[in-house]
């Protein structure tokens, strides 16, 4: 690398002087190298056509490039028609001014290179949708003006390195699916806005501190174990929470369907027990969905949930009657889906030949009563044909309390 460097620097001292001198010479033999280790994918637009070493002004007729006083300070390396292949090149820690670097999706393989570490004023680093491999880099938390990290959808494996949710400018970080595992650390003390490490393969418990800054916040399909901390009742801030298809047990915690700002609770395939408890909710809200389903949970039905607009507490083990205002929000066309399937619930204040909105689903089949017919046909195939639990097993459930 370092002899192609300097072949490069070279070929650059010998052009004409009235070929690219806009450009800082450092910064060009970085693009020239960068180029090098990539390789276009579409043979009729290539997005390396524009980078002509014979271009009076590389800052205005290079694509994917922006300058500041003679200094690239934004590099976009391909587009949604401009897929790459290749590898990234060491040779882009050379680009200090570099505030944004953007990779498009591709094929681009290898590891990310470590030189990253050296862009000091970098902000938004995002190199989603490709086949980067190996770890992430622990030197990326020297980068402390870093505010935008998005390495999802590669091939990335090892830990997530506990120094980078230390960064003090981080405000959205995407590591979701790759093959990251480990743990999370105890503490993120970066003022996240946004965290995604979805689809991976980390394990243990939920960190016990998060930024109260948070809102959104995705761990779904990992391995992670351990209760929900009663700390994520105190994100103010949150509207986004997903963690389920993990492996968390034990209560929700008590004030979690209170949150202001939360309007989205994707819990579901846990094993988390107990009851939905109770607390003020601030009514309906648009395209508000809660999924609780596939869990343990078990008690009768709360009324805090009135008024989500899809409601899924199916396939837990929930008692006694509906409450009467889940049916009457559904009624009212607050509710648009509420799936009650699969659970030992006993009735359900409904009235036989009531008509139901039309674009409303109510199912509570396979519960320990015989539901009424418009409930039944607004089940979903995988509810199953037996509409009505065996009595035997509602007998057992019964006696024993669950």
């Amino acid at each position: 690398m370092a002899t192609l460097i300097l072949l490069l620097q070279l070929l650059i001292l010998l052009i004409p002087s009235s070929l690219p001198q806009n450009l800082h010479p450092t910064d060009l033999t970085a693009l020239l190298s960068i180029k090098a280790t990539l390789t276009d994918l579409s043979p009729t637009n290539p997005f390396f056509s524009t980078w002509n070493l014979t271009a009076p002004d590389p800052c205005s007729s290079f694509a994917g490039l922006t300058c500041t006083l003679h200094r690239v300070t934004a590099l976009s390396l391909g587009g949604p028609s401009f897929p790459l292949a290749g590898t990234l090149s060491p040779s882009l820690s050379l680009l200090t001014d570099l505030t944004q670097l953007l990779l498009s999706p591709g094929l681009v393989t290898g590891p990310i290179p470590l030189q990253l570490a050296q862009l000091t004023n970098l902000r938004v680093l995002s190199l989603p949708s490709n086949r980067l491999t190996g770890p992430i880099p622990t030197a990326l938390s020297a980068l402390r003006r870093l505010h935008t990290l998005d390495l999802s959808c590669n091939q990335l494996s090892g830990s997530v390195p506990p120094t980078l949710t230390d960064l003090p400018q981080l405000k959205i970080l995407i590591l979701a699916s790759n093959s990251l595992s480990g743990t999370l650390p105890k503490t993120v003390n970066s003022p996240l806005l946004h965290l995604d490490l979805k689809d991976n393969k980390i394990t243990g418990p939920l960190p016990l501190s998060l930024p109260s800054s948070l809102r959104y916040l995705s761990l779904s399909q990992n391995l992670m174990w351990g209760p929900l901390p009663n700390g994520l009742q105190l994100l103010s801030e949150l509207a986004f929470l997903d963690l389920s298809m993990n492996r968390f047990s034990g209560p929700m915690p008590a004030q979690l369907f209170s949150l202001p700002a939360l309007s989205n609770i994707f819990l579901q395939r846990n094993n988390l027990s107990g009851g939905l408890g109770s607390g003020p909710r601030t009514g309906p809200v648009p395209g508000s969905i809660v999924d609780l389903s596939h869990n343990s949970l078990s008690g009768e039905l709360s009324s805090v949930l009135e008024g989500v607009e899809s409601l899924f507490l199916n396939n837990n083990r929930f008692s006694g009657e509906v409450p009467e205002a889940y049916v009457k929000s559904v009624w009212r066309g607050s509710t648009r889906l509420l799936y009650l399937q699969h659970n030992y619930l006993t009735g359900i204040p409904l009235r036989e030949g009531v008509v139901l909105p039309d674009a409303a689903s109510l199912c509570v089949s396979y519960n320990c009563m015989v539901p009424p017919p418009a409930v039944v046909m607004t089940c979903p195939a995988s509810a199953g044909g037996v509409v009505t639990r065996p009595a035997a097993q509602c007998s057992v459930f019964s006696h024993y309390g669950g």
